[in-house]
């Protein structure tokens, strides 16, 4: 859900900042703004130039038109995904500047009030002791009084608070313009992706009308033209023999989540007994469990539950984790598809994945070589 945002909160935090108030005022905006926001809809990008199958007959058109709606939802949802991480960090950076906001704002402000009764004693010709300054400057107040032995004259505690006061100024300053500068930040993000929620539903809505316009024979048709397709898949992958499947590895027992391929153990064990264990559940585009999943969503969900987090996006999987070549993918080994790196399904042997295929689907298997493939990676080392 994209959250509904005060426009005056950002107004009053970027532009109507007088130097007096600023300080206060921006606190303020940035815990208004910090709890705001929760979900932010992620970057657009220009549908892939994957390649198209050839051009058939009526139920192939239809299957194609579906399949190009489907991918270009499962683009925006992939932008949508990243987008929210980014949210996530830029907030909780937010949250560490209002915290060093408040922090520096006290020591300026004891600081000013430090100064004045400095200045007041000066003028009665009074002794100003430097505890109080040493007390309020100090990390450790336990220090104070030993360190307070050393203090020099009244007018070289003065020169010690003005001093400490220019620097807890500049230092403000420098946080507040850090903290305009995440606020100026989020509002552009907000700003540029605000229609990436709406374009994820419209292709969806557009698939949806398609689907349910068709006659019975035509989803029947539909069916038995994806089954054929997930049949001819099967042949593509490597090393594929009659079960479409990959040799198992020398010494595997057999027993591996597709019957056929190697033992699976350790965290990528854990990862694929996790992802299988999702099966049934429904797609949701953005979501990361634990009713319903995106594609990325599962594998980084699965790979957490094994003790190594990995990065939340495919396009992030892709970019961060070490690459393998396809002939040597094992269970637990994430494969990329799309030129655009925009979905990801989990290698569980046997020349098949477990994947949350798009919406209106739920998490299932497939062959491994059923979409585009880009490329393998493998989060366990």
């Amino acid at each position: 859900m994209i959250p509904t945002l005060v426009p005056g909160l950002l107004k009053v935090a970027l532009m109507n900042m007088s130097p007096g108030g600023r300080q206060l005022r921006i606190r303020v905006a940035l815990t208004a703004f910090v709890g705001a926001v929760t979900l932010i809809p992620g970057p657009s990008y220009a549908a892939p130039n994957d390649p198209e199958p050839a051009d058939g007959g009526p139920l192939e058109q239809i299957h194609n038109q579906l399949d190009g709606l489907y991918r270009e939802a499962e683009v925006a949802t992939e932008a949508y995904d990243a987008a929210n991480e980014k949210a996530t960090e830029q907030s909780k950076r937010l949250t560490s500047l209002q915290s060093d906001l408040a922090h520096t704002q006290g020591r300026a402000d004891a600081l000013h009030d430090l100064a004045g009764a400095a200045a007041r004693a000066q003028y009665r010709g009074d002794y100003f002791s430097s505890t109080g300054f040493r007390l309020i400057l100090s990390d450790h107040p336990e220090n104070a009084l030993p360190d307070a032995a050393q203090a020099d004259r009244t007018r070289d505690t003065l020169e010690n608070i003005y001093e400490n006061q220019k620097t807890a100024r500049t230092e403000l300053d420098r946080q507040t313009e850090a903290a305009t500068k995440n606020l100026r930040d989020l509002k552009k993000t907000l700003a540029d992706k605000a229609g990436t929620k709406a374009r994820i539903q419209n292709r969806i809505a557009d698939a949806e009308r398609i689907e349910a316009g068709l006659k019975a024979e035509q989803v029947n048709g539909l069916a038995q033209l994806e089954k054929q397709k997930a049949d001819e898949a099967k042949g593509k992958w490597p090393g594929s023999g009659s079960n479409g499947g990959p040799p198992a590895d020398k010494g595997g027992t057999g027993n591996g989540p597709s019957g056929g391929g190697p033992a699976v153990s350790g965290r990528a064990g854990q990862a694929v007994s996790f992802a299988m264990a999702q099966i049934g559940k429904p797609y949701g585009w953005g979501d990361v469990g634990p009713s319903s999943y995106d594609c990325s969503g599962l594998t980084s969900v699965a790979w957490a539950h094994a003790g190594r987090p990995i990065p939340r996006t495919s396009q992030a999987q892709w970019q961060g984790l070490r690459h393998v070549s396809l002939s040597s993918a094992q269970p637990g080994d994430l494969i990329i598809y799309f030129n655009d790196a925009t979905h990801v399904g989990m290698y569980i042997g046997g020349g098949q994945i477990v994947h949350a295929p798009r919406p209106g689907r739920t998490i299932t298997t497939a062959p491994a070589a059923s979409m585009p493939i880009l490329g393998v990676v493998r989060p366990g080392g």
